[in-house]
C-alpha cells in the first residue's frame, strides 16, 4: 500500500462540480479584481472566524507583513517571534522594518512558551506573534496577559490553525490583527496562493485595505505607501465552496489523530504530539519525535509511506539570518526540535487501515525486526 505525505483527492473529488461551476460564474461575470467573491467570503470567513473583519491579500506572508505595517512597525522595533517556526514568521517582522526577537517553545507543545515572554521584553519591544503550529493552538490566555501588561500588541499566525480553539474562542480571533494563508495545503486551501488579516479593529481594517492596494480608497489616490496584494477573485471563488466544508474535514482530521494516538502508543523512542489543556486542535500535521528520524524516514519510504520534516533548518541558523549572530547552539530546543520531528501522512480521506499501516511500520521499525 502506498500512502503519500498528502493527497486532495478526498477533498477535491467530491466538489468538483461546485468548484469549476464557481470559477465559471467569475469567467462569466468578468469581473476578476476585487469583486463579490473576495467580499463575499471575506464576510463568510469572519462569520466562522469570529471577528468582525477579513481582509483578503495575496498570500500568507503578506498577511503578517501588512498587519505589522498597519499596527506601525518602525525600523528597529522589536517584535517576540517564536524560535520554532517556518521562516516566514520571521521574514514578515524584517520585512516591515522590525527585529525579530525569538522565544524558545514549550517542549512539550513545540508553541511558543508563554513563561520565557517576560524575560525577552525590552524597551525596543513593540508586540508577539505567536504561530498556532501544526494547528495547535498556543495558549493565548497567558500571552495575551502578559502583552498587556507591558502594552504590547499581538498578531496571531493561524495559518496552519484555521478552525482550532482556544478555551473555546477561535484562533485568529484574539489579537490586534491576525494572519493566515491559503496556501493549497493548508486546512483550507485555495487552487493558488491567497492570505487574509482577521481583526475586530475598524481603523486597522480600513488601514489594512489600503495596503493591500497601492494606498487607495479612491482610484489613482494613493493616502499611504502601499502594495499589490489582493486576494485573487477566482481563489476567493473556490474558498467560498471549500469553507462550509471545513469543519467536516476538521472532524476527519481529529479522527485520523486519535487513530495515530491509538496505534502508535506506547512505541519506544517515540514522543507523540502533547495537546495543551484548553486547546482544541486541527492536526495541520501529525509530528512525531524520535531521536532515529534519518533511519525511521528511510525505513517509512521504504516501505512505501511518504513523510517530510516540518522544518528541517530553524530560522536563526538560516542564511538568511546570519547577520543576528545567533549560531548553532543559541536556541537549543528550537534545534532539537528540528533535529527530531517527523510529519505522518495525514489528510482528509485517508482511513483507519492507512493509519494502521503506517503506525505498524513505526512498529516493527521501533521493535527492530526487518
Amino acid at each position: 500500500m502506498h500512502i503519500p505525505f498528502l493527497s486532495f483527492a478526498g477533498q477535491h473529488e467530491a466538489i468538483r462540480a461546485e468548484v469549476l461551476a464557481a470559477m465559471a460564474g467569475v469567467y462569466d461575470r468578468q469581473w476578476f479584481v476585487l469583486g463579490e467573491q473576495v467580499a463575499g467570503f471575506e464576510r463568510e470567513y469572519s462569520q466562522v472566524s469570529g471577528v468582525a473583519y477579513t481582509v483578503g491579500v495575496g498570500n500568507g506572508l503578506d498577511a503578517l507583513h501588512l498587519s505589522l505595517r498597519a499596527l506601525g512597525v518602525q525600523p528597529g522595533d522589536e517584535v517576540l517571534v517564536p524560535s520554532n517556526t517556518y521562516v516566514a514568521t520571521w521574514l514578515a517582522v524584517t520585512q516591515a522594518g522590525g527585529v525579530p526577537v525569538p522565544v524558545e517553545p514549550d517542549p512539550r507543545t513545540s508553541n511558543l512558551d508563554p513563561a520565557r515572554l517576560a524575560a525577552a521584553i525590552t524597551p525596543r519591544t513593540r508586540g508577539v506573534l505567536p504561530v498556532h503550529l501544526y494547528g495547535q493552538p498556543c495558549e493565548m490566555t497567558t500571552i495575551l496577559e502578559v502583552a498587556a501588561r507591558y502594552g504590547l500588541w499581538v498578531v496571531e499566525d493561524n495559518a496552519q490553525a484555521q478552525g482550532a480553539t482556544w478555551q473555546g474562542q477561535p484562533t485568529g480571533s484574539f489579537g490586534q490583527a491576525n494572519a493566515t494563508s491559503f496556501y493549497p495545503s493548508k486546512n483550507l486551501g485555495a487552487l493558488g496562493d491567497g492570505g487574509a488579516v482577521t481583526t475586530n479593529d475598524a481603523s486597522l481594517a480600513h488601514k489594512l485595505r489600503q495596503l493591500r492596494n497601492y494606498g487607495t480608497d479612491q482610484r489613482y489616490v494613493s493616502e499611504t505607501l502601499g502594495y499589490n496584494s489582493r486576494l485573487d477573485e477566482l481563489q476567493a471563488a473556490v474558498l467560498r465552496v471549500k469553507l462550509p466544508y471545513l469543519t467536516t474535514w476538521t472532524q476527519q482530521r481529529r479522527q485520523l489523530a486519535a487513530w495515530y494516538g491509538h496505534y502508535l502508543a506506547d512505541i519506544l523512542g517515540l514522543r507523540l504530539p502533547t495537546v495543551a489543556a484548553g486547546a482544541e486542535p486541527v492536526w495541520h500535521l501529525y509530528i512525531v519525535r524520535t531521536a532515529r528520524r534519518a533511519a525511521l524516514q528511510q525505513h517509512l519510504a521504504a516501505a512505501g509511506i511518504e513523510t517530510l520534516v516540518h522544518y528541517p533548518v530553524p530560522p536563526h541558523l538560516q542564511p538568511a539570518y546570519a547577520s543576528l549572530g545567533l549560531g548553532k547552539g543559541a536556541l537549543p530546543i528550537a534545534e532539537e526540535l528540528a533535529a527530531t520531528c517527523l510529519s505522518l501522512p495525514l489528510w482528509p480521506g485517508m482511513t483507519e487501515e492507512m493509519v494502521a499501516r503506517v503506525a505498524q511500520a513505526i512498529r516493527i521499525f521501533a521493535d527492530g525486526q526487518p
